[in-house]
């Protein structure tokens, strides 16, 4: 069995895929149960579309349960770095090629509770400005190859 990870959730992130995941086993479930039921009463299964639709969304609603299961099981509260710091659970303020860009660290389930686009701290550019400070230049390595020179304009916490 695969090990799983560890997952960095803000609280509200958190509190959000919970949320999610008690919709989904109780009215999602429940409606989903109910337009089997009806289809299955229509008569013959084997060309009833309705039902095979329905199947199929029971499962990708197992699936997502399953998988927002395991990531609250795996996940640990995250507390930002002060301001000024770039840590997991960061907003930071980038300037990357002349263009400022403002995004947070840490994992993409972070985005639930976020309206900034998310940096994982495993991709290069999260490496390159994870422990940086506000006014640090820092440079990474592109998939291309490329080196491209980054300056941390501002670090603050995600509320």
């Amino acid at each position: 069995m695969a090990e799983e990870k560890t997952i960095l959730l803000t609280q509200d992130a958190y509190d959000k895929l919970k949320a999610e995941l008690a919709r989904r086993e109780g009215e999602i479930r429940e409606e989903i149960t109910e337009r089997i039921a009806a289809a299955r009463a229509e008569g013959d299964l084997s060309e009833n579309g309705g039902y095979q639709a329905a199947r199929e969304e029971q499962s990708k609603n197992e699936g997502r349960i399953n998988e927002l299961t395991v990531k609250l099981r795996n996940t640990k509260i995250l507390k930002a770095p002060a301001a000024g710091t770039v840590g997991n659970g960061s907003i930071v303020t980038l300037n990357l090629a002349g263009n400022e860009m403002v995004y947070v660290l840490g994992s993409r389930d972070i985005a639930v509770a976020t309206e900034y686009d998310v940096i994982s701290p495993e991709s290069p550019i999260g490496a390159a400005i994870i422990g940086g400070h506000s006014g640090d230049e820092v440079s990474y390595k592109a998939p291309n190859g490329k080196d491209i020179a980054v300056t941390i304009l501002d670090a603050k916490p995600l509320q």
